[in-house]
């Protein structure tokens, strides 16, 4: 049986959160959890908060072994662009796109 949890909105470039994703893809929740945590990337906290999210759906919506969980699937998909203007030298403006990201984690039991 599966659980899952979405984050939508979160202000990391897709990019960015996707290297991070590569690397627990198909991990035990555990030890993607332990990866995580020593992971010096912006993308590892959003990622790990999420992580633990679907570890808590699945504890709490149904009965499955919590410890018999893996990650599998994490999808990190592209949100909209937050344009803003950043003023420059002789009255121009440049754009600035700062991008969202929305990320889901599926786990299953082996």
């Amino acid at each position: 049986m599966e659980a899952r949890a979405v984050a939508k909105y979160r202000r990391i470039s897709p990019q960015k959160a996707r290297l991070v994703a590569d690397v627990i893809r198909s991990k035990p929740a555990d030890e993607a959890l332990e990866m995580l945590s020593v992971m010096p990337r912006k993308g590892a906290r959003i990622i790990k908060k999420v992580l633990e999210s679907a570890l808590a759906n699945a504890d709490y919506n149904t009965n499955i072994d919590v410890d018999s969980l893996y990650v599998k699937t994490i999808t990190v998909d592209q949100g909209p662009q937050l344009k803003r203007w950043r003023p420059r030298a002789m009255g121009r403006a440049y754009g600035i796109r700062h991008k969202l990201s929305h990320i889901t984690i599926v786990l299953d039991e082996y």
